[in-house]
């Protein structure tokens, strides 16, 4: 349960330009200030004091937010996160300890972020254990460069984050996807275009898959989407996230006789497909 305080928001001020320029407007506590408001906060629930912490470090979740840009996800909700973590943060912050909010924050902070990132950076959960999160956050930086890493550098990273070479591959794979075209340049009613899918991830269908075992109804409506999809579309998506060995595109190419793309873009389609079924479902959800 985060806090309930009032400051400012990205929505409120219109922009990311005029939001930074509201929060820089906020002054730094000295650590005699933020050890009596912690203190006020703490001791008798005063919430103007927690408003007081907050709004001295939004700058610090701007600042940090910054550096997860590079998965795609927009500055605006990454800052949105951030900022429900560091809600979090004053909340449990004890002030005896001796220790800043600005080092016990980041914490919290990049906690949410982090969460965020791997629920929404691709349409699929990418990450779910801790060696797979691992992973996701530092393959980029432990690449050498744009190419493709070689076996002896698979092996290294995987041993390095104590992860299975094949899923240093895999991991690879998915953050080597180019970039596409928002909006397809033509008619073909078979062409892959990310703005089917954009407007709104409310009633996305992966969201009901990871949820699959612990919720009976959104496992009967799952079933009822796949069937609803046609034999090669159903056998790519169960193939993919419904297996205990989930395959590669690559593998399924091989299978299909097409490239690695289009099964991507069938995989995508079908999705996009069962969210529309399932969308009655999640929303009386």
């Amino acid at each position: 349960m985060t806090l309930a305080l009032d400051f400012p928001t990205i929505s409120a001020v219109g922009s990311i330009d005029a939001y930074m320029q509201v929060v820089r407007q906020f002054p730094f506590l000295t650590q005699e200030e933020e050890f009596r408001l912690a203190t006020r906060f703490r001791e008798d629930d005063d919430v103007e004091a927690a408003r007081q912490l907050v709004l001295s470090h939004l700058r610090l979740v701007v600042s940090i937010a910054r550096g997860y840009l590079g998965y795609g996800l927009p500055h605006a909700d990454l800052i949105q996160e951030g900022n429900i973590g560091l809600m979090k943060a004053v909340k449990r912050f004890d002030p005896s300890h001796g220790v800043r909010l600005v080092s016990f924050a980041m914490h919290w902070i990049k906690a949410e972020i982090h969460e965020y990132v791997l629920k929404n950076w691709r349409m699929v959960k990418v990450a779910t254990t801790k060696a797979q999160r691992k992973l996701f956050f530092n393959l980029r930086s432990m690449k050498p460069g744009s190419e493709a890493l070689t076996p002896r550098q698979v092996a290294d990273v995987a041993h390095q984050l104590s992860v299975k070479p094949e899923e240093v591959v895999e991991m690879e794979t998915r953050l080597s996807g180019h970039d596409l075209a928002l909006e397809s340049g033509n008619d073909d009613e078979d062409a892959f275009s990310p703005i089917a899918y954009l407007q709104d991830n409310r009633s996305e269908p992966t969201r009901v898959m990871e949820s699959r075992a612990r919720d009976h109804l959104h496992g009967e409506g799952l079933q009822s989407a796949l069937a609803g999809l046609d034999e090669r579309s159903r056998r790519i998506v169960e193939a993919r996230w419904l297996s205990d060995g989930p395959a590669t595109l690559h593998d399924l190419a091989a299978e299909f006789g097409v490239s690695a793309e289009r099964i991507r873009q069938i995989e995508t389609k079908a999705m996009q497909k069962m969210r529309v079924s399932l969308a009655p479902l999640v929303s009386a959800n």
